[in-house]
């Protein structure tokens, strides 16, 4: 049997594909065709393969013939049910040949390699910058349609990305998930935090230009380059006095408020 010999002896005369079976290389001749003989008796979209129209009918059907045995979910293709169950079996059949690294998704593995390969797909139309994912140009392309789809319950305020918007209605609740291991004080942001843990570590890794003098975070060396430039970027609108840091200009205000 060709089938077990591996033997190929029917060629596509189009892309040099080869085939066991004449069947399949008939098969095979309708992509090249654009032939589609299979539509959907529903919205009339039409299929290369009997199977594929037999996948898409379930949109219309809702069908979820295939369950899973440990949590009941139903899925309307098999092979979508195979990579769910990957979730209660920990499979990872998908490895990464640059890092060992393994994934239960062949399109995470994808992915993943552009971290190795710096491949960006995706670019903006508007700016031309590129991005490895889709939904990272979805987030980027709203910076030039001003579109902020995710709106605050409580105050009603809109932003860009759903991780904003959680970062922000933190205001209202309170909540503070991240911990110093030091000192115990909770932040609402993990930028915050790390901006913090450098008063327990003493690292000092921004250096001025002008003597050298270093701080811990970025604003307070900004500030202090202001001694050497007398940059004032904070102005009285009263009396127009400016102050190189926002703390004095509050202070100075209460001169005008007595």
């Amino acid at each position: 049997m060709k089938t077990h010999t591996g033997e190929k002896p029917q060629p596509c005369s189009e892309c040099g594909k080869q085939f066991s079976k004449k069947h399949s290389l008939q098969k095979h001749k309708t992509i090249h065709a654009g032939k589609k003989p299979y539509s959907c008796w529903e919205c009339g979209k039409r299929f290369l393969r009997k199977q594929h129209l037999e996948y898409h009918t379930v949109i219309h059907t809702g069908e979820k013939p295939y369950c899973c045995s440990e949590c009941g979910k139903g899925f309307s293709q098999k092979s979508a049910l195979q990579v769910h169950t990957r979730v209660h079996t920990g499979e990872k059949p998908y490895g990464c040949s640059e890092c060992k690294k393994r994934f239960s998704k062949k399109y995470i593995l994808q992915r993943h390699q552009r971290s190795h390969t710096g491949e960006k797909p995706y670019a903006c139309f508007e700016c031309g910058k590129a991005f490895n994912r889709k939904a990272h140009l979805e987030k980027h392309s709203r910076i030039h349609t001003g579109e902020k789809p995710y709106g605050c319950t409580k105050c009603g305020k809109r932003f860009f990305t759903k991780d904003h918007l959680q970062i922000h209605t933190r205001i209202h609740t309170g909540e503070k998930p991240y911990r110093c291991s030091e000192c115990g004080k909770g932040f609402s942001q993990n930028g915050s935090l790390r901006l913090h843990m450098t008063i327990h570590t003493g690292k000092k890794t921004y250096s001025c230009s002008e003597c050298g003098k270093g701080f811990c975070q970025k604003s307070k060396l900004a500030r202090h380059e202001r001694t050497h430039t007398v940059e004032k970027p904070y102005p009285c609108s009263e009396c127009s006095k400016g102050f190189t840091r926002m703390y004095n200009l509050q202070v100075h205000r209460r001169i005008h408020q007595k």
